[in-house]
């Protein structure tokens, strides 16, 4: 198949996608004179223009420039990246923490870093596409367990034992991006444990809004994972990620992460500005979260009296099913129209045949725009047959 013809496929299908540029990445933003609001941002807790984080990023790029120059193991490795491992370490209570260039990569380099060259992984079939391809990095055995079904996850445990002392590493989402549900977090830690296999728990989207001090919900749960990774650019208003976990493990991450040695430590700019996030959520004490978490709860309120069928509340994250592709970009074009930007999420990000609207609620959305935003999604709902 051509170039040419994949595309045409692609559109065919209706999963052809494109770049959409915008002036602005805010909530509520100003287009042309008018005010959207966006429902497609992960800025949850609105940090990305808070002057606190402008000005501590303004202030690294002065002292430091724009870029660290190297990787970290190279001549990359800052004072500042230091002071953010040591602050992240402190608010998830662990040992330490290791900064690398997006979540992406964090996920990415972690997995076969802590798999080995030899070993089996035990995944959620829902996982983040991060640590599936991480998973495919490290070449390793692994099995995928039904989505937050710990049974099926204990099964395949016992099915598939340790042999000659390999190491066996179970991997699940806290929150899960597209469903915005969230995993039996204690049952599964107790299932690891049982099978002498290490944890590893992505709380990309919870940290910052849940927990103590927004701390996640591993804390929130006491529990004690090997390994916790985190993209910063949902909560933290910023960019880069980091996995927070043991001292040894952090070394053996250092030693065997291609996405860590071979990249140029993260910018000035984003640590600053991640360190300020870390200080803004410990001063805020929690309540940032709370907050955004009871708008979300007052949406999904909204749009299951609407008439959408909702899941059960849980975070910020609301899909509103329609199931085909085609229909899911018509409704959020529709919903552009209406300057109300909600991205359609279709295959390979979810499964074929759950296409959807995926919903995100922020600090920087107030009950007019939640009250606004659920006429439109109705009136769109109604007109293409997805609302009876």
């Amino acid at each position: 198949m051509t170039p040419d013809q994949a595309l045409d496929d692609l559109e065919r299908r209706g999963l052809l996608r494109s770049l959409k540029p915008l002036p602005d990445n805010r909530g509520r933003l100003v287009i042309d004179g008018e005010t959207w609001l966006n429902f497609s941002s992960n800025d949850y807790l609105d940090l990305g223009h808070h002057p606190a984080l402008i000005a501590a990023s303004v202030r690294a790029v002065e002292a430091l420039g724009c870029s660290s120059a190297g990787s970290r193991l190279v001549s990359g490795h800052l004072d500042l990246h230091a002071e953010f491992e040591a602050a992240a370490a402190a608010l998830i209570g662990t040992e330490t923490a290791l900064l690398f260039g997006s979540g992406f990569l964090v996920n990415l380099g972690t997995v076969p870093a802590l798999i080995g060259e030899h070993g089996t992984i035990f995944c959620d079939r829902l996982n983040h596409a991060s640590l599936i391809d991480g998973i495919r990095m490290s070449g390793a055995k692994w099995h995928r367990y039904r989505h937050n079904d710990t049974a099926h996850l204990d099964d395949l445990l016992t099915k598939h034992p340790a042999e000659n002392g390999e190491t066996r590493l179970v991997i699940s989402d806290s929150i899960f991006s597209m469903d915005g549900d969230i995993a039996p977090l204690a049952e599964i830690a107790a299932i690891a444990k049982r099978h002498d296999a290490l944890l590893l728990i992505d709380e990309s989207h919870a940290i910052g809004v849940m927990g103590p001090n927004g701390a996640g919900l591993c804390a929130e749960l006491g529990l004690k994972p090997d390994a916790i990774t985190c993209g910063m650019g949902k909560s933290f208003g910023g960019y880069g990620g980091f996995v927070a976990t043991t001292k040894t493990l952090a070394a053996l991450i250092v030693n065997r992460a291609r996405s860590f040695i071979y990249s140029t430590g993260l910018p000035p700019a984003c640590v600053g500005a991640g360190i300020a996030a870390l200080d803004m959520f410990a001063a805020t004490e929690g309540v940032l979260g709370a907050e955004v978490m009871a708008k979300a709860r007052r949406m999904h309120g909204l749009l299951a009296e609407a008439g959408f069928p909702m899941p059960e509340f849980s975070s910020p994250i609301l899909p509103v099913m329609v199931g085909d592709n085609h229909v899911a970009q018509t409704f959020a074009a529709r919903l552009a129209a209406r300057r109300i930007l909600c991205s359609a999420i279709r295959p390979p990000t979810v499964p074929p045949g759950t296409a959807r609207l995926r919903l995100t609620v922020t600090r920087a959305h107030e009950d007019a725009d939640l009250l606004a935003a659920v006429q439109a999604f109705a009136e769109v709902g109604r007109d293409l047959g997805v609302l009876k």
